[in-house]
Protein backbone atom coordinates (compact mmCIF):
# COMPACT_ATOMS: atom_id res chain seq x y z
CA UNK A 1 0.00 0.00 0.00
CA UNK A 2 1.45 3.32 -0.99
CA UNK A 3 0.83 6.14 1.60
CA UNK A 4 0.23 9.59 1.03
CA UNK A 5 1.46 13.02 3.24
CA UNK A 6 -0.25 15.87 1.56
CA UNK A 7 1.58 18.79 3.81
CA UNK A 8 3.81 21.30 2.36
CA UNK A 9 7.61 20.80 3.20
CA UNK A 10 9.49 23.47 5.83
CA UNK A 11 11.72 25.11 3.30
CA UNK A 12 14.20 24.98 6.54
CA UNK A 13 14.08 21.40 7.38
CA UNK A 14 15.28 20.06 3.68
CA UNK A 15 18.39 18.83 3.00
CA UNK A 16 20.43 19.71 -0.05
CA UNK A 17 21.68 17.08 -2.63
CA UNK A 18 23.68 16.91 -5.72
CA UNK A 19 20.40 16.82 -7.40
CA UNK A 20 18.57 18.76 -5.22
CA UNK A 21 16.53 19.60 -2.19
CA UNK A 22 15.64 16.23 0.29
CA UNK A 23 12.88 16.02 2.84
CA UNK A 24 14.10 13.28 6.15
CA UNK A 25 10.58 11.91 7.48
CA UNK A 26 11.45 10.32 11.00
CA UNK A 27 9.05 8.34 13.25
CA UNK A 28 10.08 6.70 16.42
CA UNK A 29 9.19 3.75 18.52
CA UNK A 30 10.32 4.23 22.17
CA UNK A 31 11.22 1.93 24.45
CA UNK A 32 10.55 3.44 28.09
CA UNK A 33 10.87 0.59 31.21
CA UNK A 34 7.96 0.37 33.58
CA UNK A 35 8.59 1.73 36.78
CA UNK A 36 7.52 -0.94 39.16
CA UNK A 37 9.14 -3.29 41.90
CA UNK A 38 8.13 -5.99 39.83
CA UNK A 39 8.34 -7.58 36.07
CA UNK A 40 5.55 -7.59 34.07
CA UNK A 41 4.46 -11.38 34.19
CA UNK A 42 6.80 -12.31 37.87
CA UNK A 43 7.32 -11.63 40.86
CA UNK A 44 10.98 -10.96 40.03
CA UNK A 45 13.02 -7.62 41.08
CA UNK A 46 13.23 -5.20 38.67
CA UNK A 47 16.36 -3.35 40.37
CA UNK A 48 18.89 -2.19 38.15
CA UNK A 49 22.87 -3.37 38.58
CA UNK A 50 22.05 -6.68 40.58
CA UNK A 51 24.64 -9.39 39.72
CA UNK A 52 24.13 -11.12 36.30
CA UNK A 53 21.00 -13.38 36.74
CA UNK A 54 19.90 -12.81 39.91
CA UNK A 55 16.76 -11.33 39.41
CA UNK A 56 15.02 -13.97 37.66
CA UNK A 57 11.92 -16.05 38.30
CA UNK A 58 10.86 -19.10 37.04
CA UNK A 59 8.51 -17.67 34.42
CA UNK A 60 11.53 -15.48 33.19
CA UNK A 61 13.35 -18.11 32.81
CA UNK A 62 10.94 -20.41 31.11
CA UNK A 63 11.03 -23.11 32.83
CA UNK A 64 8.10 -25.93 32.08
CA UNK A 65 4.81 -25.23 33.63
CA UNK A 66 5.33 -21.78 34.65
CA UNK A 67 2.54 -19.60 33.14
CA UNK A 68 2.52 -15.47 33.54
CA UNK A 69 0.17 -13.65 36.02
CA UNK A 70 0.13 -10.36 35.01
CA UNK A 71 1.18 -6.93 37.53
CA UNK A 72 -1.98 -5.12 37.70
CA UNK A 73 0.88 -1.74 38.43
CA UNK A 74 2.21 -2.29 35.26
CA UNK A 75 -1.40 -1.40 33.88
CA UNK A 76 -1.96 1.24 36.01
CA UNK A 77 1.51 2.94 34.72
CA UNK A 78 0.67 2.23 30.86
CA UNK A 79 -2.62 4.00 31.50
CA UNK A 80 -0.99 6.44 33.05
CA UNK A 81 1.38 6.97 30.49
CA UNK A 82 -1.66 7.26 27.72
CA UNK A 83 -3.09 9.67 30.11
CA UNK A 84 -0.10 11.95 29.93
CA UNK A 85 0.05 11.64 26.14
CA UNK A 86 -3.43 12.60 25.38
CA UNK A 87 -3.90 9.41 23.91
CA UNK A 88 -7.34 6.69 23.57
CA UNK A 89 -7.04 4.19 25.99
CA UNK A 90 -8.91 0.83 25.16
CA UNK A 91 -10.87 -0.88 27.88
CA UNK A 92 -10.04 -4.19 26.02
CA UNK A 93 -6.01 -5.41 24.94
CA UNK A 94 -4.84 -8.45 23.60
CA UNK A 95 -0.94 -9.78 24.62
CA UNK A 96 0.18 -11.92 21.86
CA UNK A 97 3.15 -13.76 20.83
CA UNK A 98 5.88 -12.30 19.02
CA UNK A 99 7.71 -15.11 18.02
CA UNK A 100 11.48 -15.33 16.58
CA UNK A 101 14.37 -16.95 18.36
CA UNK A 102 17.12 -15.40 20.47
CA UNK A 103 19.53 -16.66 22.87
CA UNK A 104 18.24 -14.14 25.89
CA UNK A 105 14.37 -14.52 25.14
CA UNK A 106 14.22 -18.22 27.10
CA UNK A 107 10.39 -18.58 25.75
CA UNK A 108 11.66 -18.56 22.27
CA UNK A 109 8.48 -15.54 21.77
CA UNK A 110 7.71 -12.36 23.71
CA UNK A 111 4.75 -11.67 25.40
CA UNK A 112 3.55 -8.11 23.33
CA UNK A 113 0.52 -6.55 21.97
CA UNK A 114 0.09 -6.32 18.57
CA UNK A 115 -3.68 -5.48 17.25
CA UNK A 116 -5.60 -4.23 20.07
CA UNK A 117 -3.29 -2.29 22.51
CA UNK A 118 -4.13 -0.84 25.55
CA UNK A 119 -3.20 2.71 24.55
CA UNK A 120 -4.37 4.11 21.01
CA UNK A 121 -3.91 7.32 19.40
CA UNK A 122 -2.63 10.33 21.53
CA UNK A 123 -0.67 13.71 20.39
CA UNK A 124 2.82 15.32 22.29
CA UNK A 125 3.31 18.91 21.12
CA UNK A 126 6.81 19.86 21.08
CA UNK A 127 8.63 22.81 21.04
CA UNK A 128 11.88 23.64 18.16
CA UNK A 129 14.00 26.18 18.50
CA UNK A 130 14.83 28.97 19.48
CA UNK A 131 15.33 30.44 15.71
CA UNK A 132 17.12 33.89 15.30
CA UNK A 133 14.44 35.87 16.39
CA UNK A 134 14.33 33.61 19.26
CA UNK A 135 10.71 32.32 18.43
CA UNK A 136 9.95 29.04 19.32
CA UNK A 137 7.75 26.50 16.97
CA UNK A 138 5.16 23.88 18.61
CA UNK A 139 4.49 21.20 16.10
CA UNK A 140 2.20 18.13 16.94
CA UNK A 141 3.53 14.73 16.77
CA UNK A 142 0.98 11.96 16.84
CA UNK A 143 1.14 9.03 18.87
CA UNK A 144 -0.25 6.03 17.16
CA UNK A 145 -0.32 3.67 19.90
CA UNK A 146 1.17 2.48 23.27
CA UNK A 147 1.19 -1.44 24.30
CA UNK A 148 2.89 -3.30 27.02
CA UNK A 149 5.44 -5.97 26.41
CA UNK A 150 8.12 -7.98 27.93
CA UNK A 151 11.59 -7.44 27.57
CA UNK A 152 14.58 -9.57 26.89
CA UNK A 153 17.10 -10.55 28.44
CA UNK A 154 21.06 -9.23 27.63
CA UNK A 155 23.86 -11.00 25.20
CA UNK A 156 27.29 -10.48 26.61
CA UNK A 157 30.23 -10.64 24.35
CA UNK A 158 33.31 -9.52 25.87
CA UNK A 159 33.52 -11.68 28.87
CA UNK A 160 34.92 -15.03 27.34
CA UNK A 161 37.30 -15.70 23.79
CA UNK A 162 34.80 -18.14 22.30
CA UNK A 163 31.34 -18.22 23.98
CA UNK A 164 28.93 -15.46 25.10
CA UNK A 165 27.22 -14.72 28.52
CA UNK A 166 23.87 -14.70 28.96
CA UNK A 167 22.51 -12.24 31.57
CA UNK A 168 18.03 -13.19 31.85
CA UNK A 169 18.13 -9.85 34.50
CA UNK A 170 16.10 -7.86 32.13
CA UNK A 171 14.03 -10.52 30.96
CA UNK A 172 10.83 -10.22 31.35
CA UNK A 173 11.02 -6.47 32.91
CA UNK A 174 7.76 -4.59 31.47
CA UNK A 175 8.33 -2.31 28.75
CA UNK A 176 6.01 0.53 27.26
CA UNK A 177 6.06 0.75 23.57
CA UNK A 178 5.74 4.42 22.65
CA UNK A 179 4.84 4.34 18.48
CA UNK A 180 4.74 7.57 16.77
CA UNK A 181 3.26 8.62 13.13
CA UNK A 182 5.70 9.56 10.64
CA UNK A 183 5.31 13.36 11.88
CA UNK A 184 8.92 14.62 12.21
CA UNK A 185 10.97 16.34 9.43
CA UNK A 186 14.44 16.61 10.87
CA UNK A 187 16.87 15.36 13.54
CA UNK A 188 16.18 18.24 16.31
CA UNK A 189 12.64 17.50 15.94
CA UNK A 190 13.43 13.82 16.88
CA UNK A 191 15.44 15.21 19.98
CA UNK A 192 12.69 17.53 20.70
CA UNK A 193 10.18 14.43 20.70
CA UNK A 194 12.16 12.09 22.62
CA UNK A 195 13.23 15.24 25.24
CA UNK A 196 9.34 15.80 25.83
CA UNK A 197 8.52 11.83 25.88
CA UNK A 198 11.26 11.30 29.02
CA UNK A 199 10.24 14.55 30.76
CA UNK A 200 6.32 13.46 30.76
CA UNK A 201 7.14 9.95 31.65
CA UNK A 202 9.83 11.86 34.73
CA UNK A 203 6.59 13.88 35.58
CA UNK A 204 4.48 10.94 35.65
CA UNK A 205 6.74 8.49 37.48
CA UNK A 206 5.97 5.67 35.20
CA UNK A 207 9.44 5.47 33.88
CA UNK A 208 12.69 6.99 35.47
CA UNK A 209 13.91 7.79 31.48
CA UNK A 210 17.47 6.68 32.25
CA UNK A 211 18.71 6.33 28.55
CA UNK A 212 22.73 5.19 30.14
CA UNK A 213 20.61 2.44 31.77
CA UNK A 214 18.72 0.89 29.44
CA UNK A 215 15.29 1.87 30.64
CA UNK A 216 14.70 3.95 27.59
CA UNK A 217 16.25 3.55 24.62
CA UNK A 218 14.46 4.46 20.94
CA UNK A 219 14.33 2.73 17.73
CA UNK A 220 14.70 5.33 14.89
CA UNK A 221 13.06 5.10 11.54
CA UNK A 222 14.17 7.44 8.65
CA UNK A 223 13.42 7.88 5.53
CA UNK A 224 13.68 10.57 2.42
CA UNK A 225 11.71 11.77 -0.25
CA UNK A 226 12.79 14.60 -2.97
CA UNK A 227 11.12 17.87 -1.54
CA UNK A 228 7.73 18.34 -3.12
CA UNK A 229 7.33 14.70 -3.08
CA UNK A 230 4.17 13.37 -1.33
CA UNK A 231 4.67 9.59 -0.72
CA UNK A 232 6.90 7.71 1.43
CA UNK A 233 10.68 6.83 0.71
CA UNK A 234 11.38 2.97 2.10
CA UNK A 235 12.61 3.52 5.61
CA UNK A 236 15.19 1.95 7.26
CA UNK A 237 15.33 1.14 11.21
CA UNK A 238 18.09 2.02 13.65
CA UNK A 239 17.35 -0.09 16.54
CA UNK A 240 18.18 0.43 20.18
CA UNK A 241 19.43 4.06 20.51
CA UNK A 242 20.52 5.56 23.55
CA UNK A 243 21.16 8.85 23.81
CA UNK A 244 19.07 11.67 23.02
CA UNK A 245 22.64 12.99 21.11
CA UNK A 246 22.99 9.76 19.29
CA UNK A 247 19.38 9.85 17.75
CA UNK A 248 20.32 13.28 16.36
CA UNK A 249 23.28 12.05 14.76
CA UNK A 250 22.31 8.90 13.62
CA UNK A 251 19.23 10.69 11.95
CA UNK A 252 21.62 13.13 9.72
CA UNK A 253 24.00 10.32 8.81
CA UNK A 254 21.28 7.50 7.70
CA UNK A 255 19.19 10.66 6.06
CA UNK A 256 22.48 11.64 4.10
CA UNK A 257 23.15 8.04 3.15
CA UNK A 258 20.01 6.93 2.20
CA UNK A 259 20.38 10.74 -0.60
CA UNK A 260 23.73 9.38 -1.42
CA UNK A 261 22.68 6.34 -2.36
CA UNK A 262 19.71 7.41 -4.46
CA UNK A 263 21.60 10.25 -6.01
CA UNK A 264 24.31 7.85 -7.23
CA UNK A 265 21.16 5.51 -8.92
CA UNK A 266 21.12 2.81 -6.33
CA UNK A 267 17.78 1.96 -4.26
CA UNK A 268 17.09 1.81 -0.32
CA UNK A 269 16.16 -1.73 0.89
CA UNK A 270 14.69 -1.56 3.86
CA UNK A 271 16.33 -3.38 6.91
CA UNK A 272 17.39 -2.90 10.53
CA UNK A 273 20.75 -1.04 11.11
CA UNK A 274 22.84 -0.11 14.51
CA UNK A 275 24.07 3.45 15.06
CA UNK A 276 28.11 3.23 15.81
CA UNK A 277 28.56 6.30 18.59
CA UNK A 278 32.73 6.09 18.09
CA UNK A 279 32.37 6.22 14.10
CA UNK A 280 29.13 8.10 14.17
CA UNK A 281 27.69 5.94 11.39
CA UNK A 282 24.81 3.42 11.11
CA UNK A 283 25.77 -0.25 9.35
CA UNK A 284 23.35 -2.50 8.58
CA UNK A 285 22.39 -5.48 10.84
CA UNK A 286 19.59 -7.84 9.34
CA UNK A 287 16.78 -7.11 6.58
CA UNK A 288 14.08 -5.55 8.08
CA UNK A 289 10.88 -8.40 9.17
CA UNK A 290 7.34 -7.72 8.89
CA UNK A 291 4.79 -8.54 10.97
CA UNK A 292 3.58 -11.25 9.31
CA UNK A 293 7.78 -12.96 10.08
CA UNK A 294 6.98 -12.80 13.83
CA UNK A 295 3.41 -15.16 13.49
CA UNK A 296 1.67 -13.11 16.14
CA UNK A 297 -0.96 -14.88 17.96
CA UNK A 298 -3.37 -14.22 21.09
CA UNK A 299 -1.06 -15.44 24.03
CA UNK A 300 -2.93 -18.43 25.31
CA UNK A 301 -2.04 -18.17 28.93
CA UNK A 302 -3.37 -14.63 29.48
CA UNK A 303 -7.14 -13.58 28.96
CA UNK A 304 -7.83 -10.10 27.68
CA UNK A 305 -7.20 -7.51 29.63
CA UNK A 306 -10.29 -5.66 30.53
CA UNK A 307 -11.35 -2.33 32.52
CA UNK A 308 -13.57 0.37 33.14
CA UNK A 309 -13.70 4.14 32.99
CA UNK A 310 -14.09 4.44 36.06
CA UNK A 311 -10.93 2.90 36.50
CA UNK A 312 -9.04 4.95 34.28
CA UNK A 313 -11.21 8.41 36.19
CA UNK A 314 -9.40 7.41 39.28
CA UNK A 315 -6.14 7.27 37.43
CA UNK A 316 -6.71 10.65 35.60
CA UNK A 317 -7.55 12.27 39.03
CA UNK A 318 -4.40 11.81 40.53
CA UNK A 319 -2.13 12.74 37.65
CA UNK A 320 0.25 14.99 38.45
CA UNK A 321 0.62 18.95 36.88
CA UNK A 322 2.33 18.10 33.62
CA UNK A 323 5.06 19.95 31.55
CA UNK A 324 2.85 21.61 29.53
CA UNK A 325 0.27 23.32 32.31
CA UNK A 326 3.27 23.49 34.08
CA UNK A 327 4.55 26.25 31.73
CA UNK A 328 1.44 28.22 30.69
CA UNK A 329 1.13 28.26 34.81
CA UNK A 330 4.22 30.05 35.30
CA UNK A 331 3.74 32.16 32.29
CA UNK A 332 0.28 33.37 33.10
CA UNK A 333 0.85 33.57 36.88
CA UNK A 334 4.28 34.79 37.32
CA UNK A 335 4.77 36.92 34.33
CA UNK A 336 8.09 34.49 33.37
CA UNK A 337 8.86 34.37 29.57
CA UNK A 338 8.04 31.31 27.63
CA UNK A 339 11.43 30.64 27.22
CA UNK A 340 12.52 30.77 30.99
CA UNK A 341 9.36 28.32 31.14
CA UNK A 342 10.43 26.36 28.75
CA UNK A 343 13.85 25.76 30.82
CA UNK A 344 12.20 25.64 34.63
CA UNK A 345 9.54 22.80 33.34
CA UNK A 346 12.35 20.61 31.34
CA UNK A 347 12.86 18.37 34.26
CA UNK A 348 10.57 17.44 37.15
CA UNK A 349 13.39 18.16 39.51
CA UNK A 350 13.91 21.65 38.22
CA UNK A 351 10.43 22.83 38.22
CA UNK A 352 10.09 21.41 41.83
CA UNK A 353 13.53 23.54 42.78
CA UNK A 354 11.75 26.31 41.44
CA UNK A 355 8.63 26.47 42.72
CA UNK A 356 9.99 25.92 46.33
CA UNK A 357 12.63 29.33 45.64
CA UNK A 358 9.61 31.23 44.42
CA UNK A 359 6.91 30.12 46.86
CA UNK A 360 6.24 33.68 48.49
CA UNK A 361 8.41 35.56 46.21
CA UNK A 362 8.75 37.31 43.00
CA UNK A 363 8.49 34.91 40.25
CA UNK A 364 10.97 36.69 37.45
CA UNK A 365 13.98 37.36 40.15
CA UNK A 366 13.32 33.57 41.82
CA UNK A 367 13.62 32.82 37.65
CA UNK A 368 16.50 34.58 37.20
CA UNK A 369 18.99 32.99 40.00
CA UNK A 370 17.76 29.43 39.42
CA UNK A 371 18.25 29.78 35.69
CA UNK A 372 21.29 31.80 35.59
CA UNK A 373 23.05 31.35 38.68
CA UNK A 374 22.19 27.77 39.96
CA UNK A 375 22.03 26.29 36.66
CA UNK A 376 25.04 27.39 35.35
CA UNK A 377 27.09 26.98 38.30
CA UNK A 378 25.87 23.24 38.16
CA UNK A 379 26.63 23.47 34.42
CA UNK A 380 29.80 24.06 34.94
CA UNK A 381 30.69 21.79 37.69
CA UNK A 382 28.80 18.73 36.18
CA UNK A 383 25.90 18.48 38.54
CA UNK A 384 22.47 17.60 38.50
CA UNK A 385 19.92 19.60 40.32
CA UNK A 386 19.67 16.86 43.03
CA UNK A 387 23.07 17.19 43.61
CA UNK A 388 23.04 21.41 44.20
CA UNK A 389 25.18 21.95 47.04
CA UNK A 390 22.56 25.17 47.49
CA UNK A 391 19.23 24.30 48.86
CA UNK A 392 16.05 26.27 47.48
CA UNK A 393 15.61 27.48 51.34
CA UNK A 394 19.42 28.82 51.18
CA UNK A 395 19.00 30.66 47.36
CA UNK A 396 15.48 31.95 48.58
CA UNK A 397 17.09 33.48 51.40
CA UNK A 398 19.67 35.12 49.04
CA UNK A 399 16.87 36.48 47.58
CA UNK A 400 14.53 37.86 50.39
CA UNK A 401 18.00 39.37 51.69
CA UNK A 402 18.32 41.25 48.51
CA UNK A 403 14.72 42.56 48.51
CA UNK A 404 15.38 43.58 52.16
CA UNK A 405 18.37 45.92 51.13
CA UNK A 406 20.80 43.97 53.29
CA UNK A 407 22.70 43.18 50.64
CA UNK A 408 23.27 44.46 47.10
CA UNK A 409 22.82 42.22 43.77
CA UNK A 410 26.84 42.61 43.60
CA UNK A 411 26.78 41.03 47.24
CA UNK A 412 24.65 38.37 46.11
CA UNK A 413 26.98 36.84 43.66
CA UNK A 414 29.38 36.70 46.38
CA UNK A 415 27.03 35.67 48.95
CA UNK A 416 25.98 32.30 46.68
CA UNK A 417 29.36 31.61 45.59
CA UNK A 418 30.53 31.43 49.60
CA UNK A 419 27.08 29.25 49.91
CA UNK A 420 27.64 27.12 47.55
CA UNK A 421 31.30 26.50 48.20
CA UNK A 422 31.12 25.92 51.73
CA UNK A 423 27.40 25.65 53.13
CA UNK A 424 25.74 27.80 55.96
CA UNK A 425 22.83 30.12 56.43
CA UNK A 426 23.00 33.03 54.19
CA UNK A 427 21.65 35.06 56.85
CA UNK A 428 24.15 34.52 59.44
CA UNK A 429 27.15 34.45 56.83
CA UNK A 430 26.16 38.22 55.85
CA UNK A 431 26.39 38.95 59.92
CA UNK A 432 29.40 37.27 60.70
CA UNK A 433 31.14 38.33 57.93
CA UNK A 434 30.26 41.91 57.63
CA UNK A 435 28.59 42.02 53.70
CA UNK A 436 25.75 44.01 54.78
CA UNK A 437 25.70 47.11 52.27
CA UNK A 438 26.17 50.62 53.00
CA UNK A 439 23.29 52.40 53.52
CA UNK A 440 24.53 55.61 55.23
CA UNK A 441 23.80 58.39 53.37
CA UNK A 442 26.74 60.20 54.77
CA UNK A 443 29.21 57.73 54.23
CA UNK A 444 27.83 57.24 50.29
CA UNK A 445 28.10 61.14 49.70
CA UNK A 446 31.75 61.04 51.04
CA UNK A 447 32.60 58.40 48.18
CA UNK A 448 30.42 60.36 45.93
CA UNK A 449 32.20 63.33 46.89
CA UNK A 450 36.05 62.10 46.27
CA UNK A 451 35.17 60.31 43.17
CA UNK A 452 34.02 63.10 41.69
CA UNK A 453 37.12 65.28 43.21
CA UNK A 454 39.63 62.90 41.78
CA UNK A 455 38.35 62.87 38.21
CA UNK A 456 37.68 66.32 37.05
CA UNK A 457 37.64 65.29 33.48
CA UNK A 458 35.36 63.12 33.73
CA UNK A 459 33.05 65.25 35.53
CA UNK A 460 32.97 67.52 32.36
CA UNK A 461 32.31 64.47 29.88
CA UNK A 462 29.49 63.17 32.26
CA UNK A 463 27.92 66.50 31.87
CA UNK A 464 28.28 66.84 28.15
CA UNK A 465 27.06 63.32 27.63
CA UNK A 466 24.73 61.93 31.07
CA UNK A 467 24.72 58.51 30.11
CA UNK A 468 28.81 58.65 31.12
CA UNK A 469 27.36 59.03 35.19
CA UNK A 470 27.71 55.12 35.28
CA UNK A 471 31.12 55.54 35.57
CA UNK A 472 31.32 57.11 38.47
CA UNK A 473 28.35 55.09 39.93
CA UNK A 474 31.03 52.24 39.02
CA UNK A 475 34.08 53.57 41.13
CA UNK A 476 31.60 54.70 43.77
CA UNK A 477 30.82 50.85 44.01
CA UNK A 478 34.34 49.58 43.69
CA UNK A 479 35.36 52.41 46.18
CA UNK A 480 33.15 50.64 48.90
CA UNK A 481 33.89 47.11 48.30
CA UNK A 482 30.57 46.73 46.58
CA UNK A 483 28.59 47.32 49.44
CA UNK A 484 27.14 50.08 48.69
CA UNK A 485 23.45 50.47 47.87
CA UNK A 486 22.98 50.63 44.09
CA UNK A 487 20.61 53.01 43.88
CA UNK A 488 21.57 55.08 46.08
CA UNK A 489 25.07 56.03 44.46
CA UNK A 490 23.24 56.32 41.32
CA UNK A 491 20.86 58.57 42.96
CA UNK A 492 23.80 60.95 44.40
CA UNK A 493 25.72 60.65 41.97
CA UNK A 494 23.13 62.19 39.36
CA UNK A 495 22.39 64.89 42.44
CA UNK A 496 26.02 65.73 42.55
CA UNK A 497 26.41 66.33 39.05
CA UNK A 498 23.12 67.64 38.26
CA UNK A 499 22.21 65.00 35.87
CA UNK A 500 18.13 64.40 35.20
Amino acid sequence: MTIIDTRTPDPKRLISGATGDWEVIVGLEVHAQVTSEAKLFSGASTSFGAAPNANVSLVDAAMPGMLPVINEECVRQAIRTGLGLQAQINHRSIFDRKNYFYPDLPQGYQISQFKQPIVGEGTVTISVGPDRQGQFEDIDVGIERLHLEQDAGKSIHDQHPTMSYVDLNRSGVALMEIVSKPDMRSADEAKAYVTKLRTIVRYLGTCDGNMDEGSMRADVNVSVRPAGSKEFGTRCEIKNVNSIRFVGQAIDYEARRQIALIEDGGTVEQETRLFDPVKGETRSMRSKEEAHDYRYFPDPDLLPLEFDQAYVDALAANLPELPDAKKTRLVESLGLSVYDASILVSEKAIADYFEQVASGRDGKAAANWVINDLLGALNKAGKDIDDAPVSPQQLGAIIDLIKEGTISGKIAKDLFEIVWNEGGEPRDIVEARGMKQVTDTGAIEKAVDDVIAANPDKVAQALAKPTLAGWFVGQVMKATGGKANPQAVNDLVKARLGIE
